[in-house]
């Protein structure tokens, strides 16, 4: 670990911005109990959620909810920009974003307002046919569950495009896989499965890795020098880690430090090209900067992008400009991707 001492900007935010980000943190604290368990109960009560929106369009986008496995409730949100051949019509082909959402494997949901308004927005700005996928959540289902289901919901894609329920223009050999956090993580193993995996119908050329959730047994210097600041701290991603890893296992476990002592060696994989975005106010930003350099050593392309004055999950607020820029940044990246094609 470098002895530097990080600069970091002071945090800047509207005063709503601010107070809605305490709010969060107590609620997730408040939630978290010492023995590895959560009061599942006053998390559903406090996350606010929306419904799909099938017959009707919300800014400009239809949404339902599709079921892949009810024995395991596993679902996915489906969003449709409007006038885009959800009624049946000609419409030009669209590229599939799956999208995995954020939560530390324990907290939101599909269903959260915060990541509908979030897909919505990506659906509409692309646009995209966007899938956000509902996985079962720690400490109730532990690893590797969460990956079992990201995984799953592309095999349930490739078998006949997903038994009829995408719209016909939903163009599976152009999808892209993006999260948030946690569903970074996720977003990135259930990429390597389906490189693995040789699918006949879901092509995944593109990998959107938003602030991704990593760590490891080291204490880095982002860890250990930015303390105070939004969502992460060691304590509480350490009870995350705790809640989700198997028993027995440390943090150098595959699924924690991806690029440490035990990583998987994806040198011979038709990895997707990748975006990561790193913030300079987020405790981990030295574990997803370790992530982009191991994609370049593993011959993989990737793109790094920096917010030196925003922390982790600060894309959520619309409100905040730098929130709108990372969109037009995930927008040019998928442009970029589907023009070489």
């Amino acid at each position: 670990m470098s002895n530097e001492t990080l600069a970091p900007a002071k945090l800047v935010i509207p005063w709503r911005t601010r107070l809605v980000l305490s709010v969060l943190s107590v609620v997730t604290d408040m939630s978290r109990r010492s023995d590895g368990t959560i009061n599942r109960r006053l998390l559903n009560f406090l996350d606010f959620k929306s419904s799909p929106s099938p017959n009707k369009p919300v800014r400009s986008v239809f949404s339902s909810d599709i079921t892949v496995d009810p024995t395991r409730n596993l679902w996915f949100r489906l969003y449709t920009p409007e006038n885009s051949g959800v009624d049946g019509g000609d419409a030009a082909s669209l590229p599939v974003l799956i999208f995995f959402h954020g939560g530390g494997f324990s907290f939101l949901s599909a269903a959260t307002s915060t990541y509908d308004a979030v897909c919505r927005r990506f659906a509409r700005r692309f646009p995209a046919i966007v899938l956000s996928v509902d996985y079962r959540r720690t400490p109730e289902h532990r690893f590797p569950c969460q990956y079992d289901d990201g995984f799953d919901v592309l095999r349930f894609l490739d078998n006949n495009r997903a038994n009829g329920s995408l719209p016909p223009n939903a163009d599976l050999s152009k999808c892209f896989l993006a999260g948030d956090s946690a569903g970074a993580n996720l977003a990135h193993h259930v990429a390597v499965r389906v490189c693995r995996a040789g699918f006949q119908n879901v092509k995944v050329i593109g990998l959107v890795s938003i602030q991704p959730y990593f760590g490891g047994q080291e204490r880095t210097r982002s860890e250990l020098q930015l303390v105070g600041y939004p969502f992460v701290s060691v304590e509480r991603t350490d009870w995350c880690w705790k809640v989700f890893l198997p028993d027995g296992s440390d943090r150098d476990h595959p699924a924690v430090n991806v690029s440490g002592p035990n990583a998987e060696d994806i040198s011979g994989l038709d990895f997707p090209d990748t975006i990561v975005f790193v913030c300079g106010l987020d405790p981990l930003q030295d574990w997803q900067r370790r992530y982009y350099e191991w994609l370049k050593r593993s011959g993989k392309e990737a793109t790094l992008i920096e917010y030196p004055n925003m922390f982790h999950a600060f894309y959520i607020f619309p409100e905040l400009p730098e929130s709108r820029k990372l969109f037009s940044e995930v927008k040019e990246f998928v442009d970029r991707r589907l023009s070489r094609l």
